[in-house]
């Protein structure tokens, strides 16, 4: 797929270390101030020195949220650039980099820049990252003067020198770019429409600001990638929102301590990965049983075991959904953008309390690392329940009641005594073998299934779905590819279907597919969610556009998987 005008694409590569990521995160802003939309995702190996990393930046007259594969300009810190990233590179890709380091590799399109060599004169190795970013609002003609401002801003607190040096290393790549042989080539977009208090902010930014509006005051965590970023988000901002901050010894102790808070009345976040959910799994079946909400967090990445720690996978999903021994209602939530993401997350909470279960919310290395930006309108805020009552003497936790939901009373918040156990018990919690009180107890835990099957989120539609002969549907963080790819289809033949909540389906669900055909689009090897969409409506699914590599989808593959559907 040939580069659109309204659309370019640059990538920062570079060794665990080199700072990629502060290219980018200085670029971001100014580019946004002028008025583009822009889209960025990171991908790097899994160690703390060396290897290449790549960080993308889309500039985009219209609003984007996906990932492309196609490189028009890549600037290169590593002498591993050509190599990691040949498959991504065409004939029209301008390289920017120390042109020796690639000894007889070094391609044709490659402009030498000597980034250490201006380092060197604005004050030392560490204005590297300064220095190409100077160089890249050069080659684009665009005025350094809100990246000077920016830098004036980010490094005012360590003192006029440091303001100074980073400003000389702005100067000098920004007239290296204004002169390079490349400058002009690229055409830059025209400044979309959008908000000017629009946000910028990636995906943890965005759990974090969710869990803040649903009034989490709890969070528990063992460190695990990527689910550690929500984690040092509200750790950042507890003394502000007043939050309990728990760094476990284990996943184990990390969701029993989020039930532990619950039980005492707190709104409980645990944030984990594949692996550290896995050591979960009799937590989760405790908080079944006792009846005790909580909200778990599970950042996905590519598995069985370790797999590739530091990259993205949609494989966990079969995982969420039969966590924990016995039979017990549970939801799980998986936005695909920012907005989908604040607002599930508040879901989460209130379903967690409201039918005192445990909720999953599953995203994944791409969708928390990828920034994108979003109106200050679009961030909302939704009620979200406290669930509890004040108890009386006599009370008793576990009441039958028609719906199953029991009033949920919390130590030392009135008279009656609060009695859970992980054992079968009855009304009061005291431990019984009576046969007849286990499957009033079994029916009661199940019966709010059909309350959350009932308000779970609708599917958000792509397209126009009553011309289309086929549905592709999506979930998670693939929405905004298919988004995209149908964009550029332009077809009447295909439209979209996205779930932000995967468990239970929407009842609607199944009268908006009717007999049309289905394709479902998701980051695994076997199509779980195709399989888990067939059990919970009835419908086949008649085609699967599968990855399970350690990367997200890139527009191109999905644009070329849907023309093959459209034909097919």
């Amino acid at each position: 797929m040939r580069r659109d005008s309204n659309d370019l694409s640059l990538v920062f590569e570079g060794e665990a270390g080199q700072g990629i990521q502060t290219v980018t995160a200085a670029l971001l802003p100014v580019l946004r101030k002028i008025g583009f939309h822009v889209f960025s995702s990171t991908e790097y190996m899994s160690r703390i020195r060396g290897g290449s990393n790549t960080t993308q930046i889309r500039i985009t007259g219209d609003k984007r949220e996906a990932y492309v594969g196609r490189i028009d300009m890549l600037f290169a810190l590593s002498r591993h650039a050509l190599e990691h990233l040949e498959r991504r590179l065409t004939a029209d890709t301008v390289v920017f980099a120390e042109k020796g380091q690639f000894g007889d590799r070094a391609c044709a399109n490659c402009i030498d820049t000597p980034l250490k060599e201006m380092a060197e004169k604005a004050g030392g190795m560490l204005f590297a990252n300064t220095v190409a970013a100077g160089v890249v609002l050069g080659v684009l003609g665009v005025p350094p003067d809100n990246f000077i401002a920016y830098l004036k801003e980010q490094f005012a607190a360590k003192g006029d020198e440091t303001v100074s040096k980073n400003i000389v290393a702005a100067k000098l790549g920004y007239d290296f770019g204004v002169q390079c042989p490349a400058a002009g080539r690229f055409v830059l977009p025209e400044p979309g429409v959008q908000d000017p208090d629009s946000l910028l902010m990636d995906g943890n930014s965005a759990l974090g600001i969710g869990a803040v509006a649903a009034g989490c005051n709890f969070i528990c965590s063992y460190p695990m990638s990527p689910g550690t970023g929500l984690l040092t988000f509200l750790a950042a901002r507890s003394k502000e929102f007043g939050i309990v901050v728990d760094q476990a010894e284990d996943e184990i102790a990390a969701i029993n301590a989020g039930l532990g808070a619950s039980y005492a009345g707190a709104k409980s976040l645990v944030t984990t990965s594949g692996g550290g959910f896995s050591l979960m799994q009799e937590g989760m079946s405790l908080a079944g049983m006792i009846e005790t909400p909580v909200v778990v967090h599970l950042g996905q990445r590519p598995g069985p075991a370790t797999g590739l720690p530091t990259r993205t996978e949609q494989g966990d999903l079969n995982l969420a959904l039969h966590a924990g021994h016995g039979d017990f209602a549970r939801a799980i939530f998986a936005p695909g953008n920012l907005e989908e993401t604040i607002e599930a997350i508040q879901r989460a909470f209130d379903v967690a309390q409201r039918y005192q279960i445990p909720v999953v919310v599953l995203t994944d290395q791409y969708l928390l690392d990828a920034v994108s930006t979003i109106a200050v309108s679009r961030v909302r805020r939704i009620p979200v329940s406290s669930g509890i009552v004040p108890t009386v003497d006599g009370y008793r936790r576990y009441e039958l009641t028609p719906d199953g939901i029991s009033p949920r009373g919390v130590p030392g918040y009135g008279e009656g005594i609060v009695r859970v156990d992980s054992d079968e018990h009855d009304e009061s919690g005291l431990i019984t073998e009576s046969f007849e009180m286990r499957r009033l107890m079994v029916e009661k835990r199940l019966a709010r299934r059909e309350g959350i099957r009932r308000e779970a989120m609708p599917p958000t539609l792509i397209g126009d779905p009553d011309s289309a002969e086929t549905l592709v549907v999506a979930w998670g963080s693939t929405r905004g590819v298919l988004e995209e790819a149908l964009d550029i289809l332009e077809t009447t033949r295909i439209a979209g279907v996205h779930f932000a909540q995967p468990y239970p389906v929407n009842p609607s669900a199944t009268d908006l597919f009717g007999d049309r055909r289905i394709a479902v689009l998701e980051n695994n090897a076997t199509g779980q969610f195709a399989d888990l969409l067939t059990l919970q409506t009835g419908k086949t699914v008649t085609h699967r556009i599968l990855k399970a590599t350690g990367e997200p989808f890139s527009v191109e593959e999905v644009v070329e998987a849907l023309r093959e559907l459209d034909h097919d």
